[in-house]
């Protein structure tokens, strides 16, 4: 197979920088076919169509279908690796999936249940109520990130013996074993470490700047000495796990946006759209999530959840409440441009007067309680005073792929939240 560019693409490579980032290759019809980071984007790019006779066919057969290479900027190497997670989740790009080895997925895994939790990496999360993060694509790259953070949040890699080793001399265990931190404590430093690995970086660093001067205030000073070197090693690593609006302009020209535009009768692009969720058990402990997407990439230091005040099995009416919640809180969390809501007429009917008088576009996603990732994409549309339009759109399709992926987070949200409320009230 013989691979040749065009004139329009050797113009474009020539752009590349040579910074670390993530590329986006596309087919002729702007579909995003690969997602992949890079150290170099310059280097790693050109790659693609260099000594052709040297790749397998699969490759092969990627480059000859890209027309196009877009790419996100980004300050290191951590970065790319966590955008290239959320990218790939986000347009599930085939050949991602064809040339993909189950052996470079993995997930961190940490089970905060036990009395003193140990982080691991595995490529099969289980159903046993540990934290699973992930999936990320290329095992190196997450384990230099877990070095890294290791050096700022200091874990342990194995089951805790209380034996003293290597590692808690060099200071990358809390040091239980010899009475450097409690366990509590020791949880209280994983949690910020989910915390940063979830993408809610700027919110971390504050808080743990507002603990380091209130702890000096009090004269703790050994604990504000911590603080400051958790502060500081942060804020060394220099990363944008949470993307600026000039980074997510470079993805705003994402075709699924403009099509839910034209689908929807939108006057602009919805540049933020919010999924929500209800969880619950017969009526118990229900819980809601809102999920927020900006541009089409999910935004986790927006994400909100809610314990609804009326426990009662009626989605519909939890819904109500979850939204006239919502509602009250445009100013101050901002106003999105879409409402995706986990349900149909019933959980739209129920919501509709009082989203459509803010301005606030709404649909819903009937999936009639097929929650599998294969699950069919069929929206429910709100059309004149009453009516509403079934859509049902082609799993392919772009608008499909990206109602999919916010469905999925906010269904994914609600459950854990459910599941840490379920926890609570069974200890009680």
């Amino acid at each position: 197979m013989k691979i040749t560019m065009t004139e329009r693409q050797r113009a474009h490579l020539k752009e590349l920088p040579a910074e670390p980032g993530v590329y986006f290759h596309k087919n002729r019809e702007g579909e995003v076919i690969y997602v992949g980071k890079a150290a170099i984007l310059k280097n790693r790019v050109r790659q693609y169509f260099q000594s052709p006779e040297r790749k397998d066919a699969k490759t092969r057969a990627l480059v000859a279908e890209i027309d196009y290479t877009d790419w996100i900027v980004v300050d290191t190497e951590m970065d790319a690796l966590f955008l290239e997670s959320e990218m790939i989740k986000r347009y599930m790009p085939k050949w991602n999936i064809l040339l993909r080895d189950d052996k470079t997925v993995s997930y961190v895994r940490i089970d905060m249940k036990s009395e003193v939790p140990y982080v691991s990496m595995t490529r099969n999360p289980d159903d046993d109520g540990a934290e699973y993060l992930g999936p990320y694509y290329g095992k190196t790259a997450i384990q230099r990130a877990l070095r890294i953070l290791r050096k700022i949040f200091p874990y342990y890699d194995k089951p805790y013996t209380g034996r003293k080793s290597l590692n808690t001399d060099l200071g990358l265990t809390p040091g239980i074993e010899v009475g450097k931190m409690t366990p509590k404590e020791y949880k209280a430093n994983l949690r910020q470490m989910i915390s940063y690995l979830k993408g809610n970086r700027k919110k971390l660093i504050r808080e743990i700047e507002e603990r380091m001067y209130e702890a000096a205030a009090k004269g703790d000073y050994e604990k504000a000495a911590a603080l400051r070197n958790q502060f500081f090693g942060l804020k060394g690593i220099n990363t944008k796990i949470v993307f600026s609006d000039k980074e997510f302009l470079d993805i705003s020209s994402d075709q699924a946006l403009h099509d839910l535009q034209d689908m929807l009768g939108l006057k602009k692009t919805p540049v933020r759209i919010e999924g929500y969720d209800i969880s619950h058990q017969s009526g118990t402990n229900v819980a809601g999530s809102m999920v927020c997407f900006i541009n089409g990439a999910a935004d986790r230091t927006k994400y909100r959840r809610f314990k609804l005040r009326k426990q009662q099995n009626n989605d519909p009416e939890s819904m109500f409440e979850i939204l006239t919640r919502r509602m009250h809180h445009l100013n101050d969390w901002g106003t999105p441009d879409l409402i995706v809501l986990d349900g149909s007429v019933g959980q739209l009917e129920a919501v509709r007067k009082i989203v459509t008088e803010a301005g606030i576009a709404l649909i819903g996603r009937d999936k009639s309680g097929d929650h599998t990732r294969n699950a069919r994409v069929r929206i429910v549309i709100p059309r004149g005073e009453s009516d509403y339009e079934m859509v049902e759109l082609s799993k392919d399709s772009h608008v499909a792929k990206l109602i999919a992926r916010i469905d999925d987070e906010s269904h994914r949200f609600a459950i854990q939240y459910h599941t840490l409320l379920k926890r609570k009230d069974a200890i009680k």
